[in-house]
């Protein structure tokens, strides 16, 4: 790679897929999941990427068709998701794609018993479990006092912010270092000690020289700051919107503020222009 080309960023959601999803970097994904599961180790002898490329190489189609799919050796499945910026309802998505995840290894007639499990790990870098300042939280369905009811549902959460800066001695803390960090000299001291990651580097450093990977990300890159920049100005204009008919029903601006998220600054200038 040339010295003068940066890393791409492994949390993006389409580098983070070129690494993991991969059939042919299976070996890379093992490790990762054996370092936030506790599955039996037999489940990984043989693991099967569902839809390991992309659909097809359009600038709409990252929101869809990005998450890591995994068939394990009895047939469970096994969902990663990366997630960058905070978007709404996040948790009741993830319930969702997780319960359809069970409801489609249904078919008319079948019996209830071949429903395997299904994990999903969602990695944010904004804080998705704020009750606590652990980075990795697992969730089943357990009775108050701590009782399981069933393995058959599972989510494991890995939040980027909460990592601590110093290893905390878990095979956990150098995935979440790879995935985290952007800094070539970072990645090349973990991947000193973990063949897996040293190989995800390898293929991280690949991709990052590849000029049409590069401009495959740029592009979504650039999709996604637009489609950001619409919601916030669609927000923004609604935002003014109940300021202008706050302040012609004489509210109070502190009040106007909480209610509409604007800046006093703006506040004040809309109630300027609604005097003249």
């Amino acid at each position: 790679m040339n010295d003068k080309t940066k890393l791409l960023p492994v949390k993006s959601d389409f580098i983070f897929k070129l690494i993991f999803g991969d059939q042919r970097n299976t070996d890379i994904l093992t490790g990762f999941l054996k370092s936030v599961l506790d599955i039996p180790e037999e489940e990984y002898d043989y693991l099967t990427v569902i839809d390991p490329h992309l659909k097809k190489e359009s600038l709409t189609d990252k929101y869809a068709i990005l998450d890591v799919k995994v068939h394990t050796k009895s047939g469970g499945i096994i969902q990663v998701e990366i997630q960058v910026a905070p978007i709404p309802d996040m948790i009741p998505r993830v319930i969702y794609g997780q319960s359809k995840m069970v409801t489609e290894q249904m078919a008319s007639g079948d019996n209830w018993g071949i429903i395997k499990r299904v994990i999903s790990i969602i990695i944010t870098d904004f804080t998705l479990v704020p009750g606590n300042g652990k980075y990795h939280n697992q969730f089943r369905y357990r009775s108050m006092d701590g009782t399981e009811f069933t393995k058959l549902m599972e989510i494991d959460t890995l939040e980027l912010e909460k990592i601590p800066l110093e290893t905390d001695g878990t095979e956990l803390w150098p995935w979440v270092k790879f995935i985290k960090s952007d800094s070539e000299e970072a990645l090349d001291v973990i991947a000193e000690k973990n063949p897996q990651i040293k190989k995800a580097v390898g293929v991280l450093k690949e991709l990052s020289a590849d000029e049409r990977t590069r401009m495959l990300y740029e592009e979504r890159e650039k999709t996604r700051r637009d489609l950001q920049s619409r919601i916030d100005g669609a927000r923004n204009e609604q935002s003014i919107l109940i300021a202008k008919n706050a302040i012609n029903m004489n509210m109070n601006t502190d009040i106007i503020i909480k209610l509409t998220g604007l800046t006093r600054e703006v506040i004040e200038s809309l109630q300027t222009e609604s005097a003249v």
